[in-house]
């Protein structure tokens, strides 16, 4: 496990084995390396800590046994990406994930293990099959026809480990499963851009959770169902048709923008919903597309974040959350704290005592 994660670390950084041997300032030689990400020798403390400074890892990344293996990775993405970006967002991925199972562990929790829904992976037979699979999921969490207004809370909520990162600009997101030691419940991992727009981010998760719902054996476009599926679970047709009518022949901006604010989706999501729908037919799509919505798929109007807003809100909480807990049971220091979040020791300290110590009686 140890020579993966060095060489996923090599890689994520851009080095040959012969480079990082000279990054290293020749204490380590690019046989020896080679010998350490073939498990076939371990290295001297000292040199795991010139590797972590020269890698940008942690000792926690390259020795921490709670994550094993990222399983059926996919990538979400409009063309291919390189071996390097993907071992760099992989080696980011899982050195998040160690972090979070690591808290989990320490506090004995197991309530972030994925449940399948009752009705388990569903055989799309075609790509329509979504809004029915939207309805039934939104059935088994008990979600009414309201719109979600957290998707990351959500997922979090039911299992499903979101991670908000910077990913290559061309990739929208990803999903994995990470396996475990001791036979442990694989974790569903979803990761979405920090660079992408809110209203794409929020389609991401839904597309994703349609993608852990798809029985892989199914006939139907996979891409196609999830898109909507992630349609119909954002924007529930029942909810959508109460609020705009059963068919328009026109629709003015400002109604738009407003639907566009309360579903938190993108304005051609909307446009695309309307149809699947039946509120407007294809030739009326069609025309929003070549007039007033041109250019909608890659700008989006009024969009949800303001100017330097950008990968500010539902962003996943969860993890920072468990961390304080622990913090203030006393099951891990300061020092431990800030190097799980990443941040400073006295920023973990305001964090804990916030503006003025509270008293819980």
């Amino acid at each position: 496990m140890f020579g993966d994660r060095l060489k996923l670390a090599r890689k994520k950084s851009g080095y040959s084995l012969r480079g990082l041997s000279d990054a290293l300032d020749g204490h380590v030689t690019a046989q020896a390396l080679g010998k350490y990400e073939r498990g076939e020798m371990m290295p001297s403390s000292d040199v795991l800590i010139r590797l972590t400074k020269t890698l940008g890892v942690s000792l926690e990344y390259l020795l921490s046994e709670q994550v094993e293996e990222l399983e059926a990775v996919e990538f979400r993405k409009r063309s291919g990406t390189s071996a390097g970006e993907r071992a760099r967002v992989s080696a980011e991925v899982i050195d998040c994930l160690q972090r979070y199972l690591t808290i989990e562990e320490i506090l004995g929790l197991d309530s972030g293990v994925w449940r399948v829904p009752q009705f388990g992976n569903r055989f799309f037979g075609q790509e329509e099959d979504g809004e029915i699979v939207a309805e039934d999921m939104r059935r088994e969490w008990k979600l009414g026809i309201d719109p979600i207004p957290n998707m990351t809370a959500l997922l979090e909520d039911w299992g499903i480990k979101v991670l908000v990162i910077e990913l290559p600009e061309r990739v929208s997101g990803l999903t994995c499963l990470v396996r475990r030691q001791h036979h442990k419940e694989k974790v569903p991992v979803i990761v979405v851009n920090r660079k992408a727009t809110l209203e794409r981010r929020r389609f991401t998760l839904a597309h994703e959770l349609a993608h852990r719902l798809i029985d892989k054996n199914s006939p139907a476009d996979h891409e196609k169902a999830a898109n909507v599926f992630a349609g119909a679970f954002l924007i529930p047709r029942d909810h959508l048709v109460r609020e705009i009518g059963e068919a328009r022949k026109a629709i003015g901006y400002q109604e738009l923008i407003q639907l566009k604010r309360m579903y938190r989706v993108s304005a051609a999501t909307l446009l695309v919903r309307f149809k699947q729908v039946g509120i407007i037919n294809e030739s009326t799509l069609a025309y929003a597309f070549q007039t007033f919505a041109r250019g909608w798929r890659s700008n989006e109007p009024e969009p949800l974040e303001g100017s330097g807003e950008e990968g500010q809100h539902e962003v996943p909480r969860r993890f920072e959350r468990l961390c304080y807990w622990a913090l203030a049971e006393g099951l891990i220091s300061p020092s431990k704290a800030g190097e799980l979040l990443q941040q400073p020791r006295h920023k973990i300290e305001q964090g804990l005592r916030g503006p003025a110590e509270i008293n819980v009686d």
